[in-house]
């Protein structure tokens, strides 16, 4: 008989392994003779002392257990896991999710805290945190949280996930989320909602963690989510119930009590000036509904007017003309605390505050406000000012720019419906798409240095800032069916989103571009914009195989229509895209072609491409000299024709091209003239503001200064690409940049 093992002492792959063994009937033994491997090392598999086979031991195994399709992709993907080794990559990628600091001022909460508490003694597993809008729910979470941390000693995690949103985040992104900060390389998260499941609850399975699920839209949100072992605990924030959720303990969140309410107020605006008027305090917090955002609404007021008194702002509040109806009990005191202070400020700022509900992304600031508005800029900044005073609006980190905060916004939305004929919506997009087309068109390379909204450097920084809002009207205007809109904005991005990879949805952003022109019955442009979903397929998502058969789609349609452009396009990306799945013979055919067709295009509006491609293609075919003097000559060729084209899209080329020769040096291991190239390529980049195009280059250039036994400048450049490579987006370069790291001696 096997031995049996107590379940904590296995690892999560070899708990995987002898599920698949005992589903197939056999023995270790009869596993050893069907894999070749030793019944000892099976054992210490199994038994979790050795955490995952060797890649070529996991793939011996899992044909030995005959596992094909997801089964075998999900058994490969727990092994790689459990050999990945790099804790200070796995703090950093947690700290994503980290458990949100608990609120300073939480008061009159002492009770609802002793019950949780009760409930958590009784054993871990899900306790659900409901109640209206504005009642307190993430704070007494967060609160709690932080409380009961130490208890959980395998981690704290935390996602928002966005309830409110006309978008709620998905339980697939949520598990991403998790799955990241718990170390999940991204290309190892897979890619069905339900196996992601699988593989958080097999991590989390004999670890004790608290994991907070703040601002849930609904039961079927948070239910793949609910992957926790059984000692650890699951805390929830809802506005519903949930009352679908199966064995959770819930909580209903009521409004505090009048000592509660006046204490809270008494931390906001300080203690003596509750004292010194008892009765309009307790009026003040009656008057809010014992709601702690109301009163945290008036509180504020008073904080940031130390020249009135409590019982002014109660008077306020108390006159229908201020306080146009009663505050009432459920979801109605969440709206009339809202509009307890809406009606508070100008009727300048009630408008603009409405208004603002018609901005569709993130945050906004004047010239938007302005836009919606239809006032000048002083009394747009004035209402914003007092919109900030009435905590109505929040400041962001970003100077001049402001947000709602989600339940405050989704009162905007209602008062607006109320109140607000719907062509402003139509105004907001229009201007959004019409000025992001505008100055997307800047970035060509022929294009002129000013355009209709400005300069190409202001809009530069317009699209950037404004990436949420410009992004999301593309997004409504597709649903809309606003197709000629949307096809113009896609197609104008193109030379934009050169070397910003990382910075925008750009595999959206040109398929939906690509489905409007297929509406229209454009067939140029529709080839024109599958040629750039190819490129944000592989790219930006790794989709390799999918963006070869989007190129071949878009070529099809080009040599339909005659379209010589989009062919060289098509085959210049074909060129690129199959020599990465590894398939160099089509691909050295395809980057051949595109390097003849494009004497048809003009030296900076392709031309280019296609020789680096070609360049990139006699590398790979070990034609090296073939390939530095092509792309040598590309460098050549541009500081003789630099004056046609704009000096930020001169240094884009640059950069690739240095970058480009590098890689050939590198194959001729002339290390330290490849880490001088890829030095240059990384320093224009930065000038130019090619984020993704800096952190390669850096990697690159650590990597050769490495190979050439420079230790101390390959570390100072690959410890910058992980410093660089912060963002979400990132996660694959910053894992790249630390193994490289790692391989350096001390």
């Amino acid at each position: 008989m096997e031995p049996v093992e107590a379940p904590e002492t296995r690892s999560v792959f070899g708990k995987l392994l002898l599920e698949h063994r005992r589903a197939a009937g056999w023995t270790q033994g009869r596993l050893a003779e069907a894999s070749g491997i030793s019944v000892r090392a099976l054992r210490e598999l199994e038994r979790g002392r050795a955490r995952a086979a060797q890649q070529r031991s996991a793939e011996v195994l899992a044909d030995a257990l005959g596992l094909t399709g997801r089964d075998r992709e999900f058994f490969l993907t727990v092994a790689k896991q459990g050999r990945r080794r790099n804790p200070a990559l796995a703090a950093q990628v947690a700290a994503t999710c980290a458990l949100p600091a608990p609120l300073a001022d939480l008061s009159g909460r002492e009770s609802e805290l002793e019950q949780l508490s009760a409930k958590v003694a009784e054993g871990g597993g899900v306790i659900a945190i409901v109640g209206q809008a504005g009642v307190g729910k993430t704070a007494l979470a967060v609160t709690a949280a932080d409380r009961w941390r130490p208890d959980f000693p395998d981690g704290g995690y935390a996602v928002d996930l966005r309830g409110m949103d006309d978008e709620p985040l998905s339980a697939g992104a949520a598990l991403d989320r998790l799955l990241r900060a718990l170390d999940v390389a991204p290309g190892q998260v897979p890619a069905a909602e339900s196996e992601r499941s699988a593989l958080l609850r097999m991590l989390l399975a004999d670890r004790k963690v608290l994991l907070l699920l703040d601002n849930a839209a609904d039961e079927a949100q948070v239910r793949p989510l609910l992957a926790a072992g059984p000692d650890s605990l699951t805390l929830i924030t809802c506005r519903r119930t949930l009352a679908g959720l199966e064995g959770a303990r819930w909580l209903g969140l009521e409004p505090l009590s009048d000592g509660g309410a006046t204490g809270l107020l008494a931390k906001i605006v300080g203690a003596d000036r509750v004292r010194a008027e008892p009765a309009a305090a307790r009026e003040l917090v009656e008057l809010c509904g014992y709601l702690p955002l109301a009163v945290r609404i008036a509180g504020n007021r008073l904080a940031t007017r130390p020249q009135w008194s409590l019982a002014h702002l109660a008077d306020r509040l108390r006159d229908e003309s201020t306080r146009l109806r009663a505050l009432a009990v459920g979801d109605l005191q969440l709206r009339s605390a809202f509009d307890l202070s809406y009606r508070a400020v100008s009727a300048g700022a009630r408008r603009l505050f409405r208004r603002l509900a018609t901005v569709p992304g993130a945050d906004f600031g004047a010239e938007l406000a302005g836009v919606v508005s239809g006032v000048s800029q002083g009394d747009v900044h004035e209402h914003l000012d007092e919109l900030v005073d009435a905590s109505l609006l929040q400041t962001t980190a970003e100077p001049e720019r402001h947000q709602f905060h989600d339940l405050i916004r989704l009162f905007a939305e209602e008062r607006f419906d109320a109140e607000e004929d719907s062509a402003t919506r139509e105004i907001v997009l229009a201007h959004l798409l019409d000025k992001a087309t505008e100055a997307a068109k800047l970035f060509y390379p022929k294009a002129p240095e000013t355009g209709r909204f400005g300069s190409r450097d202001e809009l530069a920084r317009w699209l950037d800032v404004e990436g949420t809002n410009w992004v999301a009207a593309h997004r409504l205007a597709a649903r809309r069916g606003w197709h000629r809109e949307v096809r113009d904005l896609a197609v104008a991005l193109h030379w934009y989103s050169d070397g910003r990879s990382a910075q925008k949805p750009w595999l959206e952003i040109f398929s939906l571009g690509a489905a409007a022109a297929s509406a229209l019955g454009d067939a140029g442009a529709e080839a024109k914009l599958l040629n750039f979903v190819g490129w944000a397929s592989s790219v930006c998502s790794g989709d390799d195989k999918g963006a070869v058969m989007t190129h071949r789609r878009a070529l099809d349609i080009a040599v339909r229509i005659g379209d010589r452009v989009e062919q060289t396009w098509a085959s210049i990306y074909l060129g690129q895209v199959l020599r990465l799945i590894g398939e160099s013979d089509e691909a050295f055919e395809f980057a051949k072609r595109g390097y003849e067709l494009a004497d048809e295009l003009p030296f900076w509006d392709g031309q280019t491409t296609a020789r680096n491609m070609y360049g990139r293609a006699l590398l790979n075919a070990g034609r090296h000299a073939e390939a530095l003097a092509v792309h040598r000559a590309v460098l050549s060729d541009a500081e003789r024709l630099a004056s046609d084209t704009y000096p930020g899209f001169h240094q884009l080329l640059q950069t690739l091209t240095l970058r480009a020769i590098g890689d050939v040096l590198g194959a001729l291991a002339e290390w330290r003239e490849a880490a001088s190239h890829y030095r240059t390529s990384r320093w224009l980049a930065w000038e130019g503001g090619f984020d993704g195009l800096e952190v390669i280059s850096a990697i690159r250039e650590g990597r050769a200064w490495r190979e050439a036994g420079a230790f101390e400048e390959a570390r100072e450049c690959l410890t910058l690409a992980v410093e660089l490579s912060t963002a979400p987006s990132f996660n694959a370069w910053r894992e790249q940049a630390s193994a490289e790291l790692a391989l350096l001696p001390g």
